[in-house]
């Protein structure tokens, strides 16, 4: 096979064989399309905002849930520490308000609902 000299590549002048020419076109055209993907990507605004928007409702649910797993660790430490304090007339109206809570759950999850909000509100506030 003949062999070709490179004019203008940049090269010493060595000799290539067109294969070897080939493959670096090859391999010139695999890297142009990775960036070019990269500059797709990157210029993608409606993705970089759904991105955006996927990341912001994953950590407003996160917070809501520690919230809520908050509020109920201190409920619980609530109600021991009033069934520690409160004499029996006392305890037994307690029980019938929890057994109100457990009949009509709506107010208390009203109350969690709100609570989240708030938490929400405050930490998109802070951004």
């Amino acid at each position: 096979m003949a062999k070709k000299t490179s004019q203008g590549s940049g090269d010493t002048g060595e000799a290539r064989e067109p294969e070897q020419i080939e493959e670096e076109i090859e391999q010139a055209r695999e890297e142009l399309g990775d960036t070019v993907a990269a500059v797709t990507e990157k210029a993608d605004v409606k993705k970089q905002a759904k991105t955006k928007v996927s990341g912001a409702k994953k950590r407003a649910t996160a917070k809501k849930e520690a919230a809520k797993q908050k509020a109920t660790a201190t409920k619980e430490q609530a109600t021991a520490k009033a069934k520690e304090a409160t004499p029996e007339s006392a305890s037994a109206g307690m029980q019938r308000a929890q057994e109100l809570a457990r009949d009509n759950p709506l107010p208390v999850i009203v109350g969690i609902a709100v609570v989240g909000g708030l938490v929400l509100g405050w930490a998109m506030g802070k951004r």
